[in-house]
């Protein structure tokens, strides 16, 4: 598990970068828009990761890591000129952050209180 929050700590480096960038290192708004989005999203699953890990969930610190690399990722690509039919990958992440969720809930649910 330590190796799962190294990622994750990683991954908040990259979204520190690459929201910091889209602040202010690039002039498109497109892009600009993008890097906001997949570095608010990646911020907000690397914690997750943490809680998850916190709480014993066997499975979703690998769904969110998995959605912010394709989430986040693919947002990011196409920010730095990755072509526009490289976002069809991004709803995969998105899936995975949110399978990542229900993960946690089911962990959740099923601990004695």
């Amino acid at each position: 598990m330590r190796a799962m929050l190294v990622v994750a700590a990683l991954l908040g480096l990259a979204c520190v970068g690459f929201g910091a960038f889209g602040a202010h290192g690039i002039s498109d708004p497109k892009a600009q828009e993008w890097l906001r989005t997949g570095a608010m999203y990646g911020f907000v699953h690397v914690l997750a990761v943490y809680a998850a890990e916190r709480y014993g969930s066997p499975l979703a610190p690998t769904l969110f890591i998995a959605g912010v690399v394709i989430f986040s990722g693919s947002l990011f690509a196409m920010a730095l000129g990755a072509p526009r039919w490289f976002g069809a990958i991004t709803p995969i992440g998105g899936l995975s952050l949110m399978a990542g969720w229900a993960a946690l809930a089911w962990t959740l649910a099923r601990r004695q209180a």
